[in-house]
């Protein structure tokens, strides 16, 4: 059945033009074919399977066969499967099996990570209003009644009711209210819940749609009282869904990537020239052929770090499950615990994180600024009677602040009756019993609005104005308090009697601060993370709150100003400026997290290097983060980065020792090859060795790194890094130059060259050992004199050793061609190795010397 109204445009309220007037309430009623009795069933079925359910799009969720090969499009992964598929073209099988388990080992690890954090975001899409109270009838002509359905079941056109507490499930007009307030954070940025009221006549739409007052919008929540609501768009067509549509499918790589990236494509090009460069040579100065090929492979194998995809998979993995078993936070993309380990600018709202979303009571004061107690008195009682005597389903936050803070001194007043606060007026009253045959009018409200009914001259009231200015500058909100006596009379009060009154003070509220902000900014400074506020709300209000917690707001800007991106906070903020600003910071060189909850959130999720959100953000925004939180808290970000680092430290400090190591082994071993008659190592033994180092490195995945490492960002700077691996490399190429020295002269003579069998044994062990070395003398950030290395890899660094010195003697020596060498050899490389630990301690302390003068780190 086909439905009885046109396709849905976009909402015409809210995307009426400018100076245009806005459609009345009756008229929208006509375009739907609705009533304010609302939609028959048969009319809501039809509907509905015309438009479809009110549900956001999902994103779809892989499955794991393309989980595994996303896992190939790191550079590393990829390589290591074409020298596979090369090892097995030239018959080395042996080879070809081990790098292809590799690869695979690695791209599964990654998959199961993925998809844990996948199934944990699959429990939280239940934060989206899922029930509505709808008015439907049977029939037209039968009268409607209310019935609770699914929020899925809404179509445009129906009639709904709001309560307090209502997550409101559509974009709608208001039909009628009732003290209507409506939280619209998520969408918005603005903490301070939104007067909203139904308009019958048209009304020029000067503001945006969200300022507009009958309009309501999906996403939004109601604060206090109530209303009648016609929807007006459901599912894919809301303002709310709209904004998940326009999100980009990719963000650009992020800092970490990029570094990671670009070493890797250097050392690339290294490994893919090598075999040819080796051929070329072999072919030139030995007459040898392909018989060489396996060589060349094996060597180039020899450079690649061929665990890398999995040591980096491993720590990622390890670091996101102890975050979500501990702290419950959820890591949905393992690279963006790169990313946290290298944010060094932090940018969030201020409204739950520095603040929660609640006012408290700062002082209640008079006309001359000085501090009085019975003001706030009045105000509570104020707002206690008319909670009491208008039957109001609960306070709202002002009221609730002034509650707590009188803490019952508004018992000493009897109430009789009471107006509501209602939002054109701006203001609610109290009566309660005064002295013999009176009654007191005790009225609070917006400053203007009570000045207005008070018995002041004009210059008096204009100074009342200016200090309530004041206050509002300082980041306060200002209610003004009013009484006045009226001779008691049994018939209702209206707000005609709310004239001639008396001006007692003024209220003023602050954000309350959450309490774990303090202590979590100081955390995060001292880890080198610089905290930027980006709000919708006003500047006052921010630079108010960031100064209570200690943060130095600067000068305050508005969003739109030259430079906002350089100010701590930047107040007035659309969507589009937070991205804008975000996008700003990371052109400058910095890599940035984003924390935000809403809909106006959205698009700066996606331009941060990683896009944090909480647990009970709209989804949209749950589902455009890479990390999230189990609450929003400062504390549990500190947690996350200090996780990522530790991570990314052990990446780093992988890569360091794995480099330097195989750069070294790649040029002794090339020089050698050219100036032996035979294979400086056989092609087997260079995988034995290779395993044997990658087995002993995944202890770098479960190291601990020094307190130093996590009190920086962690960014592999590709310039600074590759210097530190040629340097190393060189050093430990001269080691193993030096060895075969004194194997040729010192121990056997020159005839000792003609011997493969001693050359391939000593220089199997020499290398073994030198790689234990360079394990635990190049660990990240560790003291050179500190006494032992943290267990994970000082154990993998000694068995490492042992298996170089024990291998010879077991038949699995004897398969490689590994042989049991005289004692003198030994004692000769110990001295070796003494001298190549020296050295190695003396250029790094001198490298740590030059990093920390010039703030390098790579």
């Amino acid at each position: 059945m086909a439905s009885d109204i046109a396709a849905p445009s976009p909402t015409r309220s809210a995307d009426a033009g400018p100076g245009l007037a806005a459609p009345t309430s009756l008229q929208e009623l006509r375009r739907l074919r609705s009533s304010p009795r609302g939609l028959t069933d048969a009319q809501a079925e039809a509907r509905l399977a015309d438009l479809g359910e009110n549900v956001l799009p999902e994103a779809r969720t892989p499955s794991w066969s393309r989980r595994f090969v996303r896992g190939l499009r790191d550079p590393f992964t990829t390589v290591l499967l074409c020298l596979g598929l090369v090892s097995a073209t030239v018959s080395a099988w042996g080879t070809a099996c081990v790098i292809l388990c590799l690869v695979a080992l690695s791209c599964l690890l990654r998959a199961v990570g993925e998809y844990r954090a996948d199934r944990s975001m699959a429990a939280l899409r239940d934060l989206v209003a899922t029930t509505a109270t709808v008015l439907r009838r049977p029939d037209a002509g039968r009268p409607s009644r209310e019935r609770e359905t699914t929020a899925a079941e809404l179509v445009p056109g129906d009639v709904i009711r709001l309560a307090p507490g209502d997550l409101i499930p559509a974009d709608v007009r208001l039909l009628r209210t009732s003290g209507l307030t409506v939280h619209q954070a998520a969408l918005t940025g603005e903490s301070a819940p939104v007067a909203k009221y139904a308009l019958d006549a048209p009304a020029a739409c000067e503001a945006g749609p969200f300022e507009q007052p009958h309009l309501c919008f999906q996403g939004s929540s109601v604060a206090t009282g109530g209303g009648t609501a016609l929807v007006l768009e459901t599912g894919t067509r809301t303002r709310f869904a709209r904004t998940h549509g326009v999100v980009p499918a990719r963000r650009e790589a992020s800092a970490f990537e990029r570094s990671v990236h670009g070493i890797s494509w250097v050392l690339i090009r290294f490994m893919l020239l090598t075999p040819p460069l080796v051929l070329m040579a072999n072919a030139t100065l030995r007459d040898r052929g392909l018989e060489t090929l396996p060589f060349a492979v094996a060597v180039a194998v020899g450079l690649t770090p061929e665990m890398l995809p999995v040591i980096v998979t491993t720590c990622l993995a390890r670091g996101a499950r102890l975050l979500a078993r501990t702290h419950g936070v959820i890591v949905k993309r393992l690279p963006a615990l790169h990313d946290l380990g290298a944010v060094d600018v932090l940018c969030l709202d201020k409204t739950g994180t520095l603040t929660q979303d609640r006012p408290v009571v700062e002082r209640a004061l008079d006309g001359a600024g000085q501090d009085a107690p019975e003001v706030l008195r009045q105000a509570a009682a104020t707002a206690w009677w008319t909670l009491q005597l208008a039957d109001l389903p609960a306070p709202d936050a002002l009221d609730e602040a002034l509650l707590d803070a009188a803490d019952g001194s508004w018992e000493a007043y009897e109430g009789v009756a009471a107006v509501p606060f209602d939002p054109v007026r701006r203001l609610a009253t109290a009566v309660v019993r005064g002295g013999l045959g009176t009654h007191t009018l005790l009225v609070k409200g917006a400053p203007e609005a009570v000045l207005e009914r008070c018995a002041v001259d004009p210059a008096e009231r204009e100074r009342l104005l200016a200090l309530a200015a004041r206050e509002a500058r300082e980041g306060l909100r200002v209610i003004a308090v009013a009484s006045g006596d009226r001779p008691a009379r049994p018939r209702p009060y209206t707000p005609a009697d709310e004239r001639g009154l008396t001006f007692r003070g003024f209220v003023t509220f602050r954000d309350a601060l959450a309490p774990t902000a303090e202590r979590a900014l100081r955390d995060l400074a001292a880890r080198g993370v610089t905290v930027r506020i980006l709000t919708g709300d006003h500047p006052g209000t921010a630079a108010r709150a960031c100064r209570d917690l200690g943060l130095d707001p600067g000068g305050v800007r508005t969003a739109g100003a030259a430079d906002d991106h350089a100010a701590t906070v930047v107040a007035r903020c659309t969507p589009e400026d937070k991205a804008r600003i975000v996008s700003a910071l990371r052109r400058a060189g910095h890599t940035v997290g984003f924390l935000g909850d809403g809909v106006n959130d959205v698009p700066a999720l996606h331009a941060a290097d990683v896009g944090i959100a909480p647990r009970d953000a709209v989804e949209v925004a749950r589902e455009s983060a890479d990390v999230v939180l189990a609450y929003k808290d400062l504390t549990a970000i500190d947690h996350a980065v200090a996780a990522g680092r530790h991570s990314s430290g052990n990446i780093a400090t992988y890569l360091r020792v794995t480099l330097s190591s195989n750069l070294g082994n790649v040029v002794a071993m090339l020089a050698a090859g050219l100036l032996l008659p035979f294979l400086p190592m056989l092609p087997a033994q260079v995988l034995a060795q290779n395993l044997c180092f990658d087995a002993a490195q995944l202890a770098f995945a479960y190291d601990r790194p020094a307190a130093g490492v996590l009190t920086r960002p962690t960014v592999l700077r590709p310039r600074d890094f590759l210097r530190f691996i040629s340097g190393f490399g060189l050093l430990n190429a001269i080691a193993d130059l030096a060895t075969f020295a004194v194997l040729a002269l010192a121990l056997y003579g020159p005839d000792a060259l003609d011997d493969e069998a001693v050359f391939h044994s000593a220089w199997f062990t020499e290398n073994l050992l030198t790689q234990a070395m360079v394990m635990v003398l190049l660990r990240s950030g560790r003291s050179l004199v500190a006494g032992r290395a943290p267990s994970p890899v000082g154990r993998a660094a000694g068995v490492l050793a042992a298996v170089a010195l024990l291998l010879p003697f077991t038949p699995l020596g004897a398969t490689l061609g590994v042989i049991a060498l005289p004692l003198g050899y030994y004692a000769l490389l110990a001295a070796v190795l003494a001298l190549y630990a020296l050295a190695l301690w003396a250029i790094r302390a001198r490298y740590e010397r030059r990093s920390a003068a010039g703030g390098d780190h790579p």
